[in-house]
């Protein structure tokens, strides 16, 4: 692939070593990730044996939701690695980290040796906490979050099966993402897809929301609920009993990354977390804005909206108390796919 920018040409450059793409990801982290995260790249001092054998090439944390950070396990893979040999058994093992209770608790204590010890990390992440401890914010946060993010540099065709087989590890904890570097005599360009913003609201193998399986039979409501806290589940099912008690066609359509409030057609989407519901309305984001006070609104970007086929935003919903708002909310959403009908 060839790119042209500014009356300059850009060739696609090919990592001959994983180390250099592994450094290529750490030395512009901020760029890839966004202002608002730290990584911390300090493998050789990981002990391998808390990860079954394997370390991952990087932590990261995501600070850009203040009240939900996320933590990442970050594996940088190049393409030309044999998937079932290599990659596929390196994340399998991260899977048995994340079950392992000892292995969990391993590991804060080193990332906490690792920041107490560094002076410029250690700041960073008191920007963030404010007076709230280090170490037991990464108790909290690696036994609340659990990611991992793949990191490619193209893309590899076992994936969509893999993801679609393993629904529970593959298709719930590992998010994917495409780094490929152009260059020319004197600079540098970088596609990156999804960008990190966007990648917990992109199905990254669906050219959008069209193309799911409506009523799948292999992918549950319990699929997504099973983990969340019981307030959450409270809130969840108090809007669904309310959406179809206004309207008794409306059904939930559970996929790999959400489930959808569906009439005639996607009429909302919930991405589900532990601690809070995330709500993507099919309306434009000044109308929600105009009916919703009590919660947080996330715009998103144009390529998120065109995913979902229309003008959208988020709403981030992790208390009851005036869920009125949102339930009036739907009820134009449903309203208007009624009358369209």
């Amino acid at each position: 692939m060839i790119i042209f920018s500014n009356n300059k040409k850009y060739s696609e450059f090919s990592f001959k070593l994983e180390k250099d793409f592994e450094n290529e990801i750490s030395n512009n982290s901020k760029l890839f990730f966004g202002p608002k995260t730290i990584y911390i790249d300090f493998k050789r001092k990981i002990d391998s044996q808390t990860f079954g054998g394997a370390i991952p090439d990087g932590f990261l944390f995501d600070f850009s939701d203040p009240s939900t950070p996320e933590f990442y396990l970050i594996e940088v893979e190049l393409t030309s690695h044999d998937f079932f040999k290599h990659i596929f058994p390196q994340i399998t093992k991260f899977f048995a980290f994340f079950n392992n209770e000892k292995s969990r608790r391993d590991l804060i204590s080193k990332l906490y040796s690792i920041i107490s010890q560094n002076n410029e990390i250690e700041q960073e992440f008191r920007k963030y906490l404010n007076n709230k401890e280090i170490f037991k914010f990464l108790n909290d946060i690696i036994e609340d979050s659990q990611n991992i993010l793949l990191i490619l540099d193209g893309e590899k065709i076992e994936l969509p099966e893999i993801i679609e087989t393993y629904t529970d590890t593959w298709g719930k904890i590992v998010k994917i993402q495409i780094i490929k570097k152009f260059i020319n005599s004197d600079s540098s360009l970088y596609i990156v897809s999804p960008e990190f913003e966007n990648i917990d609201f992109i199905d990254t193998f669906a050219e959008s929301t069209e193309s799911e399986n409506v009523q799948s039979n292999k992918i549950t409501e319990e699929y997504h609920l099973e983990t969340i806290e019981p307030e959450i589940l409270k809130i969840y099912n108090e809007i669904k009993n309310r959406i179809q008690g206004h309207n008794n066609k409306i059904y939930l359509n559970p996929q790999k990354y959400y489930i959808s409030i569906r009439l005639n057609h996607n009429l909302a989407f919930f991405k589900i977390r532990k601690k809070k519901l995330r709500l993507i309305v099919m309306l434009p984001e000044n109308t929600i804005k105009g009916k919703i006070n009590s919660y947080n609104i996330k715009s998103l970007t144009e390529s998120v909206q065109k995913f979902y086929n229309g003008p959208c935003a988020a709403i981030d919903i992790d208390k009851i108390n005036n869920i009125d708002e949102i339930i009036d909310l739907l009820k134009i959403v449903i309203d208007n796919d009624t009358n369209i009908a």
